[in-house]
């Protein structure tokens, strides 16, 4: 099976605000990697449409990382909030762009989006260009706005 990413325009035209704007590659890896270790305490199966959900994952993924021995109160907020660049409304931008970790999230999103595309049926599917689309408008904004205010 071959796989795809597809990336927005914005991404390569501010490349260099974003580098300059992520956390640090050990704290990026760290989120990264934890993000989703709640998931196996909140699968549940939708027996109408044969598809597992995960309500609720990003805080029980913050509350499970917090009992990890030595662990990281940013990474853990990063965890919590995990799941906020797909689900933050227009009028949130403004809101979500005072988070210093704000870019991490974005391009995590992207990334999640990216890596689960073949779960939605490749980049072609409908279910992926949806979510593309919401990520890359939000995306758009919140440089828009993250930039505006520097």
């Amino acid at each position: 099976m071959q796989y795809q990413w597809k990336l927005p325009t914005w991404i390569y035209e501010h490349k260099d605000f974003i580098l300059k704007n992520l956390l640090p590659i050990g704290m990026l890896s760290q989120y990264q990697i934890y993000h989703d270790i709640g998931k196996p305490f909140c699968k549940t199966y939708d027996i109408d449409t044969h598809k597992y959900h995960f309500h609720n994952h990003a805080n029980i993924s913050a509350d499970t990382y917090s009992m990890v021995q030595d662990t990281n109160p940013i990474i853990e907020k990063l965890i919590r909030m995990d799941m906020d660049i797909h689900t933050i409304k227009a009028d949130d931008i403004e809101k979500f762009s005072l988070n210093k970790e704000a870019i991490s999230l974005l391009i995590t999103g992207l990334c999640e989006i990216n890596a689960n595309a073949n779960m939605f049926g490749g980049i072609e599917s409908t279910s992926f260009k949806i979510k593309f689309k919401q990520i890359n408008n939000r995306g758009k904004r919140l440089i828009k706005t993250l930039k505006k205010g520097k």
